[in-house]
């Protein structure tokens, strides 16, 4: 390698004096003391985030994981895998305090996927993918700082398991559907009567205020017509005419009545002699 060299932007080198780190060179146009300093190779990251197997990437990177077999809190055999996006913050942590990081990388991120699907059932995994996607990122957050890297997130690419739990959870579905049918029907129907009891009640009440209401008016129909007559005639006899017109009235809902028996006024006599005054 050359003694002065050109860093491309977003890339670092790392310099070693004598076999030991000595400094991170950034981006630009750098040189190396010849004999003194050499430059520290990550031949085994197989290209993944650096360049020339030398310069280091500082950019995001994205890792996919090979699909892993997990086991569900249920019981259920699935094959996920993970995309993990991640990037170098501290090159000397990444490149001396882990060995091949984008390995490692990969295998903790696998580590971390298959113990938590072990904590959900089946239907909480597929249904609650993005809070997975969370735990599994909060999980590699706490090896991040030790190997000079930030994880910006994970995501769970696909899921996969056999026919037999797939038509299970068919079955499942089927089943969960017709039950809430059948919830909703009853609470339907059950919506239907409180609608229809309040209804009638509202109805029976209006018909009371309005009979109410009639009686009311009935009521200050007679003391007026009492008042005028009391105006026209003495007390005494503006109370034998309004207990005559009672009578009478009295008399005309008993003619009423729809059995063959007939009535006849015990006091008619009376009746007619309050008339004739």
């Amino acid at each position: 390698m050359a003694i002065i060299y050109t860093i491309p932007q977003n890339h670092v080198v790392l310099v070693k004096r004598f076999g030991k780190h000595s400094r991170v060179q950034k981006d630009g146009l750098r040189f190396k003391i010849p004999f003194i300093e050499t430059i520290k190779y990550v031949n085994n990251w197989n290209n993944v985030a650096n360049k020339k197997n030398y310069q280091i990437e500082l950019s995001e990177q994205q890792t996919d994981t090979p699909p892993r077999q997990c086991q569900t809190l249920d019981n259920v055999t699935i094959d996920a895998d993970a995309s993990v996006y991640w990037k170098i913050i501290d090159p000397a942590k990444a490149v001396y305090d882990i060995d091949i990081l984008p390995k490692s990388i990969k295998d903790v991120a696998l580590n971390a996927l298959r113990s938590n699907i072990g904590k959900l059932k089946l239907d909480q995994v597929l249904s609650e993918r993005q809070n997975l996607n969370q735990k599994i990122s909060a999980q590699l957050m706490d090896i991040a700082e030790k190997w000079g890297v930030v994880f910006t997130r994970v995501e769970i690419q696909e899921i996969k398991y056999s026919d037999d739990t797939a038509e299970a959870m068919m079955q499942e579905m089927t089943a969960e559907r017709k039950k809430r049918a059948i919830i909703a029907e009853a609470e339907g129907k059950a919506q239907a009567e409180v609608t229809e009891a309040k209804a009638q009640a509202e109805a029976t009440f209006i018909r009371a205020k309005a009979q109410a209401s009639v009686l009311g008016l009935l009521a200050e129909a007679d003391a007026n017509y009492l008042s005028t007559l009391k105006d026209e005639l003495s007390s005494d006899k503006a109370s034998e005419i309004i207990m005559f017109q009672k009578y009478i009235d009295g008399m005309k809902i008993i003619t009423n009545n729809p059995s063959n028996k007939v009535f006849l006024p015990t006091n008619f006599k009376t009746a007619l002699e309050l008339n004739t005054h």
